[in-house]
């Protein structure tokens, strides 16, 4: 047992010294017990270091074994060295004096383990492997102490090239437009007493750079009422946006079973004339399955029309005034891949295609709403260009959409 205690506590007096002697009141660090990789190359030491003076190897044999004791003698310090620069990285502070701990820590250590008894390699892997499963179990159950510290996983994850943070919303967007969590866009502008117009955007998502929803904004200038903001999708699903955008309320029945209602019913049952429109296939994602039962009356599918001539549709439906209208209509000018080879593309290339086609949109969804200024408008982004290529997705913030509110 000494002699796997011995190592044990070589390791954590090279982990746990440095911590101590930074810690400060106040501070939250979770840090291991003993560092994994130090215990690893102590019981490594041990047992090459055994070998070395082994009367059946050969001078030769002892050389190389005594190079390998020193390189793991060194690993050790190394590693120390990369712990502690991990800790103080988390305080930003200088090295200064604690350059010099690893080296006493370090030492110590092996003065405690240099006359053990060693290990087979063998035993050593199953060792390593006890260790690494007291590890895991220990954290699932107690997240807050660790037993192991990694400083070599700690010291890549440091040094690796940080994400872009394209969750949280700048502080810019706060100041400048309505933010919200809420799901219910489309229900809290609804006007049911006049024509209502749904339309959902393809991949229209909200852009790091501020700037460039501005410009995507400053196209509806001329509507005279125009309220903005942008809201959080829960998933990046276009169908998921479409029945989530069009939710009046979700109550369960006396048997415990999900009961939704739309608002196609809700407003067909207050006579409307309810129409869902798409440029697409209806068998796109499904859709001839769940439009009708969401309450529309009609469905019009363009099996391959681009924007500008659903908008005509939905110019020529407005045009009867002998009724009111409720339309919703899913975009599909902006849906990648807009090219069999958008991925071999430059990131410039693919960012003005979609500036070009969203801007083309954007205009004659603008142009129908001044034609007919006493209809609702309610435009939202689907998602984010989720489909996009890597790098022009890295421009846009996750689950993010703008959404506008015409007339």
């Amino acid at each position: 047992m000494k002699r796997l205690l011995y190592p044990l506590i070589a390791s954590a007096l090279i982990t746990i010294v440095p911590f101590l002697l930074t810690f400060e009141n106040g501070q939250d660090i979770v840090r291991g017990i003993f560092g994994y990789d130090v215990f690893a190359l102590l019981l490594l030491f041990i047992a090459t270091k055994a070998k070395v003076h082994l009367p059946s190897s050969s001078r030769r044999k002892q050389i190389v074994l005594m190079v390998i004791t020193a390189v793991i003698g060194i690993s050790v310090v190394i590693d120390a060295w990369i712990d502690l620069q991990n800790l103080l990285s988390i305080k930003n502070w200088e090295m200064g004096w604690h350059g010099i701990l690893p080296f006493i820590t370090c030492g110590i250590a092996f003065i405690i383990t240099w006359n053990l008894r060693p290990f087979s390699y063998t035993g050593i892997g199953f060792i390593l492997f006890i260790a690494l499963v007291a590890h895991l179990t220990f954290l699932n159950n107690y997240a807050v102490q660790p037993l192991a510290q990694f400083p070599i996983i700690d010291y890549c994850t440091r040094m690796a090239p940080k994400p872009i943070q394209r969750k949280n919303i700048a502080d810019d967007y706060k100041s400048q437009y309505i933010v919200t969590d809420s799901v219910t866009i489309t229900k809290d502008y609804l006007d049911s007493s006049r024509n209502n117009v749904v339309i959902l955007v393809e991949s229209w998502g909200v852009p790091l750079d501020i700037n460039r929803l501005k410009k995507d904004l400053n196209l509806f200038n001329d509507i005279s009422k125009v309220t903005t903001g942008i809201h959080n999708r829960m998933y990046s699903r276009t169908r998921t946006a479409e029945r989530e955008d069009l939710m009046l309320r979700f109550q369960r029945d006396s048997l415990g079973r999900r009961d939704t209602i739309f608002l196609p019913k809700a407003f067909l049952d207050l006579d409307y004339k309810t129409t869902f429109l798409f440029g697409g296939d209806s068998l796109e994602h499904q859709r001839f399955r769940y439009i009708n039962k969401i309450g529309f009356g009609q469905a019009i599918y363009g099996n391959g029309l681009n924007d500008s001539t659903m908008v005509s549709k939905i110019d020529n439906i407005l045009a009867d005034t002998t009724q009111k209208h409720f339309i919703s209509w899913t975009t599909r000018n902006t849906k990648f891949p807009f090219t069999s080879d958008i991925y071999n593309c430059s990131i410039n290339m693919v960012d003005s295609i979609y500036s070009i086609k969203l801007n083309q949109t954007l205009s004659h969804i603008m142009m129908l709403a001044n034609k007919y200024p006493k209809t609702r408008f309610i435009i939202q982004g689907d998602h984010n260009p989720i489909l996009s290529p890597i790098k022009f997705q890295e421009l846009f913030y996750k689950r993010w959409v703008p959404f506008v509110v015409l007339n």
